[in-house]
């Protein structure tokens, strides 16, 4: 399988290296070189549903990868299955978050130690990545981890109640008409079964962009916003519809169970190869191991407070754990990655959590 190229400046700093799950599915992985030599601890970056590694190699702003080569790290970006640079979200091939949690992030975490030699590995995770990540990490399948950073959303969903409602219900109704929602109109067109939904997220929109309209105005129909729109560099705006790919259907019902519950849940109870995986992360939490900073947009209009939710949590059940709530004011969802100021206003603390984790390990 060839994977769509990474829209980068860095050219042959990415060494791309051939990964497939021991379930068969082929994924992405990469290394980014700083080609000076020096001995880097490794940090893997997890991207969210429908996005790719490339929100973190922005060409056009100071991204999540420069700032990782500048403070001294060597990235490695992860294209798990549900990334638009991997063709499963197009199609009908069915996955859910179980098979992200009990193969990708596990099988990525041992293929980076192996190719590193076992140096102390740290994770920076955003969105579903990150809630994939906390029930490997609740499972007991990724240990030793030396700090991870979860950005949106970490072990706690949760949304406001009118999007609850409109995933809930709207969301079964689209589930039982459609394989997939996209993201760009123009590889639909006027007159496909999607106008309608993208008619409906154009209601009130301050943008003409549809693709815009349907992750900001009303991210999939289900009443959400993906960012704050005055955050994003105007170049970044106008190729969202590369950077955010299809929504698949079927991952609706792993999506409304574990934001009905607020915790991760495992979805597949009747096949035994998911054993490995908890029924519910959070009563697992006593085995994660490594530092957390949760990280949220105070205006996050998808996932809302989950990640104080979360904080709250794991401090009053889990007081010897090392978690630690960040708020970054006036930021969104995805733009605390991909917005034009995020290296200045985001990126510094997920940096120094990560120097603090790197000295922490050195001593260890």
């Amino acid at each position: 399988m060839t994977l769509r190229p990474l829209d980068s400046r860095l050219g042959a700093a990415i060494e791309q290296i051939p990964f497939t799950a021991s379930d068969g599915t082929g994924l992405g992985l990469c290394r980014v070189s700083a080609g000076d030599g020096a001995d880097r601890p490794p940090v893997l970056v997890l991207h969210g549903l429908t996005a790719s590694s490339d929100m973190f190699l922005l060409p056009e702003t100071r991204n999540l990868v420069d700032v990782l080569l500048d403070a001294g790290y060597e990235p490695w970006l992860l294209d798990w299955r549900g990334s638009c640079r991997l063709p499963y979200n197009e199609g009908r091939v069915r996955y859910t978050f179980d098979d992200v949690a009990l193969y990708d992030i596990p099988e990525a975490v041992a293929l980076v130690r192996e190719r590193t030699g076992g140096k102390p590995l740290q994770v920076v995770a955003h969105c579903i990545g990150a809630l994939c990540l906390s029930l490997s990490m609740a499972a007991g399948l990724v240990p030793g981890l030396a700090g991870v950073v979860a950005q949106g959303v970490f072990l706690t969903p949760k949304m406001s109640w009118k999007t609850r409602m409109r995933l809930h219900f709207g969301g079964e109704l689209l589930r039982s008409r459609l394989v997939n929602i996209p993201t760009d109109f123009r590889k639909v067109g006027l007159w496909s079964k999607h106008s309608l939904i993208f008619a409906e997220v154009s209601l009130g929109a301050e943008c003409k962009d549809p693709t815009c309209q349907i992750l900001h105005n009303d991210s999939w129909g289900v009443g959400g916003s993906l960012f704050e729109h005055e955050n994003l560099d105007t170049r970044t705006h106008d190729r969202l519809a590369e950077l955010y790919g299809t929504v698949p259907m079927w991952i609706l019902p792993h999506l409304r169970q574990i934001e009905l519950a607020h915790t991760m849940l495992r979805h597949n109870d009747a096949d035994g190869r998911y054993d490995a995986l908890p029924k519910n992360a959070l009563d697992n939490a006593d085995r994660i191991d490594a530092p957390l900073l949760l990280l949220s947009g105070s205006d996050n209009r998808f996932w809302y407070d989950s990640n104080k939710l979360c904080h709250d949590l794991l401090t009053t059940r889990h007081p010897s754990l090392d978690a630690r709530y960040v708020e970054v004011p006036g930021y969104g969802h995805l733009d605390t990655f991909i917005g034009r100021n995020a290296a200045l206003d985001v990126f510094g603390h997920i940096v120094d959590f990560l120097d603090e984790c790197r000295t922490a390990a050195r001593v260890a």
